[in-house]
């Protein structure tokens, strides 16, 4: 037989689509020639593929080789199709059953000795090999990855030599399983609400985020405990379900970012520097991959000393913070991530951070202090729900004690009720709630509604203020296990639309 067919997976953001790997053998000058929009790493295969054939003991034909990788469009990327290149050519050359290859999926690169090394993005094709009916074949280097996906019958090797046993003698491979430390529970975060001394109001505000999904920023002098509020945040999340961790496992995974096994099931935390680049942000380079928004995913992106952070770097946040998602377009790629994240920032109230502080440390003049102000642009506060003033506590709320304070774990099993309350209601968080399921799900009483309207007209809302409003609403009424959306809750979530 002059033609081998062999299964493989690409890598296109976080999907990965089949790729049929075609080889076919005929007369002429010997040589290995890759089509099918291979680019540098892909095209360098040959020397790999050659050698590692040849170092496990296994004939090389020396003859005319043409390798198809289909479909031809699918820009091919990386070394991920060494291993399936090696066996469509033995296939090709009669050493290989043909329906034995159909069987697998084959995913790993090639060390010039045979060995199989690892590769990003195993865990995304476990995801989608699960649903083909083949096995997936990965390198050992990816057996606690694949071994993730519960469905996905995957299986690991360390060299070429183990693969061709399994094709020709029927030899078992290990399969793949996640590690021994790996469970549901996972790790809680570092902080513990209960450890945070006073700020009623911002332990309110930290629970109402959670419970609807609502960004929230923090504003105060420095030392007041900002950072440390946020920092709490994943804390009163509740677990992430095992479809929404294998998300945010397979963004890193397709980033090239190390997966902690431990916190599996703990919502994401990113704390980009201020300095981060737009590309950094909402992702990019030159194989277009995910940033911190998608890093974020189903999880929080805390943006520390707001207002240092470059002007076009915060514009960029809009989109995703409206769609829960970002498309990466660059010359030959368009990659859609997901990004449905909170948005949690924190900020001083003037360059020095002293404004208004008791102290009177501040220097900066009125105009310093404008400025600096007005580096958030109005669309980007209105995208915004809870907007918190953090003070400086008293030496006696510091050391004294602190009975009021509910631990993380209290807080997220409130905030957890609350969240199940919501998508038996409207299948989502209030945060995500259309402007037609707004109609039908918050319409305040008579009370609140006379009061949201003087707000509309008294506090200039934009529309995207006031739906913002009534989705806050609704979660305090549903925080206080409240039906009907009233005066109060009203009240409550236009004091927290205070301008920074």
């Amino acid at each position: 037989m002059s033609l081998g067919r062999v299964f493989s997976r690409a890598l296109v953001g976080v999907e990965a689509p089949l790729v049929t790997v075609e080889t076919h053998i005929s007369n002429g000058l010997p040589g290995l020639a890759v089509v099918g929009l291979p680019e540098t790493a892909v095209r360098e295969s040959r020397e790999r593929v050659r050698s590692a054939i040849l170092n496990a003991n296994l004939e090389f034909p020396a003859r005319r080789i043409t390798v198809n990788l289909a479909p031809a469009e699918l820009p091919k990327v990386g070394g991920r199709y060494d291993l399936a290149i090696a066996l469509s050519i033995l296939a090709a050359a009669g050493h290989l059953c043909a329906d034995q290859l159909t069987r697998y999926e084959f995913l790993a690169e090639l060390a010039l000795g045979g060995e199989l090394r690892g590769v990003s993005g195993v865990l995304a094709a476990a995801i989608q090999a699960r649903d083909s009916g083949r096995q997936l074949v990965v390198p050992s280097a990816n057996r606690h990855e694949a071994g993730l996906v519960r469905d996905c019958h995957a299986v690991h090797a360390g060299s070429i030599s183990d693969i061709f046993r399994l094709l020709t003698d029927g030899a078992q491979l290990p399969e793949c399983q996640p590690p021994l430390e790996f469970t549901r529970s996972g790790a809680d975060a570092d902080c513990d609400l209960a450890a945070i001394r006073g700020q009623l109001r911002p332990k309110r505000a930290l629970r109402l985020a959670a419970a609807g999904g609502h960004n929230l920023l923090f504003k105060g002098p420095p030392g007041t405990g900002k950072t440390l509020l946020a920092s709490a945040l994943p804390g009163i999340l509740p677990r992430l379900s095992e479809e929404a961790a294998l998300q945010v496992a397979a963004i890193r995974s397709v980033a090239n970012q190390d997966l902690k096994l431990s916190e599996f099931y703990l919502a994401p935390f990113r704390t980009p520097h201020h300095s981060a680049s737009p590309a950094s942000l909402v992702g990019g380079g030159q194989r277009a991959l995910p940033g911190e928004v998608s890093l974020a995913h189903h999880g929080v992106l805390f943006l520390d000393e707001l207002p240092e952070f470059a002007g076009r770097s915060l514009e960029v946040l809009r989109e995703p913070l409206e769609a829960g998602a970002i498309t990466v377009s660059r010359a030959s790629h368009r990659i859609r991530y997901p990004a449905s994240f909170q948005l949690v920032a924190a900020m001083n109230p003037c360059p020095c951070g002293y404004h208004e502080d008791p102290s009177g440390r501040c220097r900066c003049t009125q105009a310093r202090i404008e400025t600096y102000r007005q580096k958030l642009s109005g669309p980007l506060l209105d995208r915004i729900d809870l907007i918190v003033d953090v003070p400086r506590l008293s030496h006696g709320e510091l050391t004294g004690r602190d009975s009021a304070s509910e631990s993380s774990v209290a807080v997220r099993q409130a905030v957890a009720v609350c969240r199940r309350l919501q998508r038996e209601r409207a299948g989502k968080l209030n945060c995500e709630l259309t402007t037609r399921e707004l109609d039908r799900y918050c319409r305040p009483d008579r009370a609140g509604r006379r009061l949201l309207s003087q707000a509309v007209r008294k506090l200039e809302l934009s529309a995207r203020g006031y739906h913002r409003v009534l989705r806050l609403s609704r979660t305090l009424a549903d925080v206080e296990q409240e039906a009907d959306i009233t005066e109060q809750h009203i009240l409550e979530a236009l004091s927290y639309r205070e301008q920074p």
